[in-house]
């Protein structure tokens, strides 16, 4: 069975940057199960599995605008150093902000302190290496619901 449309997918991936550098890994957990063609991955990691079945080991590799999008300048700002409280702040902090979005602390002076709410992987390019370890029909409450149920999905 390939994967297709509304079919589930176990796969184990390493996914690494450019440089070589290790930015997740499912080894030595279970595999990631998800239903394939109806959002649970980023696009390119979705076509680059189209077609795939158990057993197959490849290498995927997803421009920005297939992964977490190109970096938009628009989405990093300067904020007044006093709007934190007076608590330290330090590059690589995460806030969430009253509308619920998580920025990242880039830069900190000591009156402003320069946030950035794009997606950490944004502006990156992603390198998968792959294996299936399983393809199967979804059933109907897993496709209505969106997502994986029992093993390696979501309990109810």
């Amino acid at each position: 069975m390939q994967i297709s449309k509304n079919k589930v997918a176990g796969i184990h991936y390493t996914l690494t940057d450019n440089s070589g550098n290790i930015l997740d890994s499912s080894k030595g957990r279970d595999p990631l199960f998800y239903i394939q063609g109806i959002g649970n991955l980023i696009l390119g990691m979705e076509e680059g599995l189209e077609g795939k079945k158990k057993g197959d080991k490849f290498q995927i590799k997803v421009s920005p605008e297939k992964g977490y999008g190109v970096k938009d300048p628009n989405l990093m700002q300067q904020v007044p150093i006093k709007a934190f409280g007076g608590q330290e702040v330090k590059p690589g902090m995460k806030f969430s902000t009253n509308q619920g979005h998580v920025v990242t602390v880039t830069e900190v002076s000591t009156e402003t302190v320069t946030v950035d709410a794009n997606h950490e992987l944004a502006g990156v390019e992603l390198n998968f290496d792959v294996e299936v370890m399983e393809v199967r029909e979804a059933t109907a409450d897993e496709i209505s619901h969106g997502h994986v149920h029992g093993p390696g999905g979501h309990h109810h």
